[in-house]
């Protein structure tokens, strides 16, 4: 039976209570990125890549394939995937058992872009990184098709002889959260009507805290805490493991929304809010002392500095 869902944590991480800084006692110590933790990232999101290029290769129909292999690839990349491998190793597990679930992670993200920046000339969405090679009718069905397809892959990674279906199942119901009308959707929503507010409003609004809160969490927080609760259920977590690294992804997945979500011009105004999430994500890495849980800090530590 598949277990229930604990929801990522809601506590208002832009209130001002929650910006005061910490006590000597209770900062944790920020690691350095070390060049053999940059080629781990490296090497995970290669090995993703290379896992993807098996599953989507260019075949018949090709009407349907070559988009789906453009706009798959052209998609900028997300961390979840990679945060998902690496917190199935800390766990203990193997990198092969959760390969299936980070390439289905990148599926959904590739998915959510495409619909997110669909070339509508009667939309104002900001500018997108990648060449719209086909037109909107086109991105749409094929943004539609992707999806289904990463569920494929999860589903066909089912083992019997390592019986983990339970896992997969679990996974899956977690993935379904985290894009659908309660993550990725209901964000991208949220920002969109904000978007077409000020594209129809003479007045510059400022950003509020709970929107911008909302749409951080909402948008990137929870599909970065759902691939590292699914790489811990796949390695064999258990469920306070779980639960600090799905609580670790959230908050770096929301230090990548600043750069995402946030205008140029405000994110130094973030720069207190991002340094307390880090310390939020490092906070949850306590559990595992021991353990080699550098990749992961030194992923916070490379957030923090990109901000």
């Amino acid at each position: 039976m598949v277990r229930a869902l604990s929801p990522v944590p809601s506590s208002p991480f832009l209130s001002k209570s929650n910006l005061c800084r910490p006590s000597p006692s209770s900062c944790i110590p920020m690691m350095v990125a070390r060049p053999n933790s940059q080629s781990y990232w490296t090497s995970i999101e290669a090995d993703v890549e290379a896992h993807l290029q098996k599953a989507i290769p260019i075949r018949p129909p090709t009407t349907v394939f070559e988009p789906m292999h453009y706009l798959v690839f052209a998609a900028p990349k997300t961390k979840a995937p990679a945060l998902c491998v690496a917190a199935c190793e800390l766990v203990g597990g193997h990198q092969d058992q959760a390969m299936a679930a980070a390439s289905a992670l990148h599926l959904m993200h590739s998915a959510a872009y495409t619909h997110e920046h669909l070339p509508l000339t009667d939309k104002p969405i900001p500018k997108p990184t990648i060449h719209h090679a086909y037109g909107p009718n086109i991105e749409l069905l094929t943004g539609d098709g992707i999806v289904p397809f990463g569920f494929e892959l999860l589903a066909r990674s089912i083992k019997p002889a390592q019986n983990n279906s339970g896992r997969i199942l679990r996974v899956i119901v977690e993935i379904t959260r985290a894009v659908g009308s309660q993550g990725i959707v209901d964000g991208q929503y949220r920002q969109l009507r904000r978007i077409q507010s000020n594209f129809n409003s003479s007045s510059d609004k400022q950003y509020d805290e709970e929107w911008v809160e909302h749409v951080l969490k909402k948008k990137e927080g929870e599909i970065h805490a759902c691939g590292a609760a699914c790489g811990a259920i796949l390695g064999g977590g258990s469920e306070e493991e779980i639960e600090r690294l799905r609580k670790c992804g959230l908050y770096v997945g929301m230090i990548q929304g600043v750069m995402n979500v946030v205008g140029e011009n405000e994110k130094k105004g973030f720069r207190e809010v991002v340094e307390r999430l880090g310390e939020m994500a490092m906070k949850e890495l306590e559990i595992f002392n021991g353990r080699k849980v550098e990749p992961i800090s030194s992923l916070i530590e490379a957030s923090l500095g990109n901000v």
